[in-house]
């Protein structure tokens, strides 16, 4: 006997992570534009690394927004699960690119350690504010806007936006050092400070993909909790085959085999457990195979 339950949210939430992922993505098109020309102008490291990043979010946002749309295409028989892995590929991605531009980054200001330009502080600093507010307000859309606590895609392009606003800051600061203090190679330095900070964050959300793609257990869900909880039920003998994995953001998945007591009500025990599942590990998608000593599948994996 196999059971197979699960449960869909509305399609709100979506909207409004692709609402808040477009706002986004127009204020940092055109911050980078202004921090590019602004970079070359100024002959700033500091905002032309930070440009640099702005021109990955922008493309880690378009990719964001993407993913979204593509995940609102149905499953075909090719494709059961539908688009929703894409969400996940795309935040993988969005960290790649972000050890990538901050391996730039550092390669860049090493260089410039050693002999570091004039650079013309105020207009870095002018320029830099207005990066910064601009990133403060992307960050404000996507949390007010968007739902990232389920959401590894638009959480890795809230993350983007951090990363810029924090090379923001660290233009601002190097353009104060250097216009107070003449110290210009405060602009290399505090580039690899901020590319510290970008390669922190990028790994987070590199390590969550990952293990997504992998099909390895949720980091909220404890594989041992579930096999207990599921022993507990009265009439079942042993458990095997069990898998926990997530589909995409916020669609966690279990499935597993059964054995019980061949004089027992399979449906009695069956509808126990999808209600532990349920409640106790707020997991709606499960398939669950109840078999007897009479008819036992074997292990499917080692």
């Amino acid at each position: 006997m196999v059971h197979h339950s699960h449960a869909h949210g509305g399609s709100a939430p979506g909207r409004n992570n692709r609402v808040a992922l477009t706002v986004s993505l127009i204020i940092t098109a055109g911050i980078m534009i202004l921090e590019f020309v602004g970079g070359l102008f100024t002959n700033s490291l500091a905002l032309l690394s930070d440009a640099g990043h702005m021109l990955s979010d922008a493309t880690s946002l378009a990719l964001s927004l993407f993913a979204t749309v593509l995940a609102l295409r149905p499953p075909s028989p090719k494709k059961t699960y539908g688009f929703y892995r894409f969400e996940i590929l795309a935040a993988f991605l969005n960290g790649v690119t972000l050890f990538i531009i901050a391996g730039v980054i550092v390669w860049e200001a090493y260089e410039r350690v050693f002999a570091p330009p004039a650079i013309n502080s105020l207009y870095m600093i002018a320029i830099a504010g207005v990066g910064l507010l601009a990133n403060l307000a992307s960050a404000i859309v996507l949390k007010k806007k968007g739902n990232m606590e389920e959401s590894i895609n638009l959480r890795s392009a809230y993350l983007h936006i951090l990363g810029d606003a924090l090379g923001s800051v660290g233009a601002i600061t190097a353009g104060l050092l250097m216009y107070f203090f003449s110290w210009y190679t405060a602009d290399p330095v505090i580039s690899v400070v901020v590319a510290l900070l970008i390669l922190r964050s990028a790994w987070s959300v590199i390590n969550e993909s990952v293990n997504i793609l992998l099909e390895g257990t949720p980091p909220t869900v404890n594989f041992d909790e579930v096999t207990e909880a599921l022993r507990t039920i009265d009439g079942v003998k042993d458990i095997h085959d069990l898998h926990i994995w997530t589909i995409t953001s916020g669609r966690d998945s279990v499935t597993c085999h059964l054995l019980i007591e061949a004089d027992r009500n399979p449906e009695v025990i069956l509808q126990e457990a999808i209600a532990i599942i349920k409640d106790k590990f707020q997991i709606s998608h499960t398939t669950i195979q109840i078999e007897t000593v009479n008819f036992n599948h074997e292990t499917c994996l080692p």
